[in-house]
């Protein structure tokens, strides 16, 4: 076994001349397999870095809303609008769990309204319901409930609206699209796992002859298991290093073009999307552990594949056992 090994870790002849080694060296099969990885890791970055960027942004938006509540009182011949903003603000800012009370002014409004109406409009002369916004204390929340019956109460046509519908969708659609991502992420770590088994079993071919001899003659499975593991240990890290730094490239790149267009509509409607494409330290943190899961798997099938193809040996040929 001494013998064997030590063939096998300098496999030269007596006049120097190299011997077949027991795992082929990088050829064009072992470049194309380095580019899958390193495909498969910047996908699963990706994806991972995506994942991350929606989830923080729900999460910004979320906690958004909750800080806030709006009354809205619809205007109608009955109501002097100015005298029930008034009221609406006094009973919303003395409620216990709520920090203040704004009264939209017709300015404000008139601006909120421009994309759709235009400028110059006379707010008085329109239908238009008129806002009060009630900033909330996020750790001792009012009684909604109670404060909506308040204000029915004391302020016609007014309506408590405590945004809770954004925040159950925001909150669903935060979640649906985590388990996409995850979803996404393992069928892109069994399809890399399905391309290092093919990868394996083509270098095993190769010289399967001799990997039959050697076997046979004494070298344990295991051994000859370790040969092909740690190169494709190798392999699986060039790989997913590769891939794991195109995706930070990505990510810084896509982070410098939206703080150097922080003016234009489109950076506007990318930060309300995705924040400021930052995936913080959690994403690079994700990053480099999906490099090295990667690069763990590869390795770890790898050893499994040969393992199970000399089984296959063993079990054809049980006379050389």
């Amino acid at each position: 076994m001494t013998s064997l090994t030590r063939i096998l870790m300098k496999p030269r002849t007596a006049k120097g001349r190299q011997l077949t080694p027991i795992v082929p060296p990088t050829n064009v099969s072992g470049h194309a397999l380095i580019a899958v990885i390193a495909i498969m890791t910047f996908l699963s970055c990706l994806t991972l870095g995506a994942v991350t960027l929606v989830r923080d942004t729900a999460a910004t938006w979320q906690s958004q809303i909750a800080r806030e509540a709006t009354i809205q009182i619809r205007p109608s011949d009955q109501v002097d609008m100015d005298v029930q903003l008034i009221e609406a603000q006094r009973i919303a800012a003395g409620f216990p769990g709520v920090r203040s009370a704004r009264v939209v002014d017709r300015e404000a409004t008139a601006r909120l309204l421009e994309p759709w109406l235009g400028t110059g409009l006379d707010i008085d002369e329109l239908p238009v319901p008129r806002l009060v916004i009630v900033t909330i204390n996020e750790a001792d929340p009012p009684d909604y409930q109670a404060l909506r019956q308040a204000l029915q109460d004391k302020v016609k046509n007014a309506s408590l609206d405590d945004h809770r519908n954004w925040v159950d969708r925001l909150v669903a659609m935060s979640r649906t699209t985590v388990t996409i991502g995850l979803a996404a992420l393992i069928l892109i770590l069994s399809a890399t796992v399905l391309t290092v088994v093919f990868a394996t079993r083509g270098a095993m071919a190769g010289n399967g002859h001799i990997i039959e001899v050697l076997h046979f003659v004494g070298a344990e499975a295991r051994f000859i298991a370790a040969q092909f593991r740690q190169h494709f240990l190798l392999v699986g890290l060039k790989g997913a290093a590769a891939g794991g730094f195109t995706a930070i490239l990505v990510f810084i790149g896509f982070s410098w073009w939206s703080a150097r267009n922080l003016a234009t509509p489109e950076a506007d409607q990318a930060a309300a999307l995705f924040g400021d494409f930052s995936i913080g330290i959690d994403g690079y943190s994700g990053v480099a552990a999906i490099v090295v899961l990667i690069a763990g798997l590869t390795a770890i099938t790898t050893h499994l594949t040969v393992i199970a193809y000399l089984g296959d040996v063993d079990s054809h040929h049980p006379d050389q056992n």
